[in-house]
């Protein structure tokens, strides 16, 4: 990344800031974030001079004619953040996660300059509907067309435009699959309201991390018996910019740890960790999830990127509760955002 001017959108959430951070750190020489703060906050990003911030959506006209053929490589990483929000709101899912990436390329096709354009992909949509024994999810495998939200419609839509663009446009994409992310920087009740408790408790590790630091019962649907590849954010930064600066353009990429992990194991672990003294608080499986047990395969990404997870699940959690302890006042403040709506215990 020495020297390389970068084009992050949504580069102000989770994955995006940590990126941002991490391109920096490796000599990034400018780096544009374009980020609309509906699922993210603003001190998530990096005080650096070197970072140019536009508040507004990537979808935004006005946004895309500033854009100039000056970027080396892009990441598209705006999304509209869930499958529960997008459940609950179909439209603002295909404005924020489906017309983003269609307009955004548009406007690409006529740059030169972008050697990668790395579009943020879902692995988990592609996985098998199973209950049973999991296999390993490959890059090349079917997709399905029976998905389980808007929000994994549009992921793979994203896809299709991906390809598209490539064939047709020559557009340098390459297709990033991540896992379940998690790590520091996950901010619970970040950015707006939209419309579901999961615009609090977003993502399965960062909420179990923050109730148990509450002790408060961690919730968990269908005995846990759910499975996850779940990857450390730092990893999956490290893939991106593979997939930047190594990956083929047109193809597509697994960012995944490879290993299975059910859900009432990953709450016990975060309740050892923390010590957390409340019983977990067991509930039905969830109507609309049919995901089941997945993982993703991990031999391509390793062959073709030389991409290797590098961080146990263990130390990525001792790590995550390490960070949000620290910045309790900040989760506490963006969580309270919201009390009004939901109940928060």
């Amino acid at each position: 990344m020495e020297g390389l001017t970068a084009l992050v959108t949504g580069g102000a959430g989770f994955v995006g800031a940590n990126l941002v951070r991490e391109a920096l750190r490796q000599g990034c020489a400018r780096v544009v974030v374009v980020d609309n703060l509906l699922s993210s906050e603003r001190e998530n990003l990096a005080a650096d001079p070197r970072v140019d911030f536009v508040l507004g959506s990537i979808a935004d006209d006005s946004v895309l004619g500033e854009l100039e053929d000056e970027f080396d490589c892009v990441f598209h990483l705006a999304t509209y953040h869930g499958n529960q929000s997008s459940i609950a709101d179909p439209l603002a899912d295909h404005d924020n996660n489906l017309i983003t990436t269609l307009k955004l390329y548009e406007r690409l096709t006529g740059f030169r300059r972008p050697r990668k354009v790395v579009y943020a992909a879902s692995g988990c949509t592609l996985a098998p509907h199973t209950f049973d024994r999991a296999e390993a999810t490959i890059e090349d495998g079917p997709v399905p067309l029976e998905l389980d939200s808007p929000y994994q419609i549009s992921k793979v839509v994203g896809e299709f435009y991906s390809v598209y663009y490539h064939t047709q446009h020559g557009l340098p994409t390459v297709r990033a699959r991540f896992q379940n992310v998690y790590g520091p920087g996950e901010i619970l009740g970040a950015g707006e309201w939209r419309g579901t408790p999961a615009t609090v408790w977003r993502n399965v590790t960062p909420t179990f991390v923050y109730r148990a630091l509450k002790r408060l019962s961690l919730t968990v649907e269908n005995g846990g018996s759910a499975t996850r590849d779940f990857i450390y954010v730092d990893d999956i930064v490290r893939g991106l910019i593979l997939c930047a600066t190594t990956g083929q353009p047109g193809d597509v990429y697994n960012l995944a740890s490879g290993v299975e992990t059910s859900i009432l194991d990953l709450a016990t672990l975060v309740n050892q960790l923390t010590g957390n003294p409340a019983p977990i608080d067991f509930r039905p499986r969830r109507d609309w999830d049919r995901s089941g047990k997945r993982f993703g395969s991990t031999e391509k990404a390793k062959r073709a990127l030389g991409f290797e997870a590098h961080v146990a699940l263990r130390e990525g959690v001792r790590r995550t509760i390490d960070w949000t302890r620290e910045h309790l006042p900040l989760i506490d403040r963006c969580v309270q955002k919201h009390a009004a709506r939901i109940p928060l215990v």
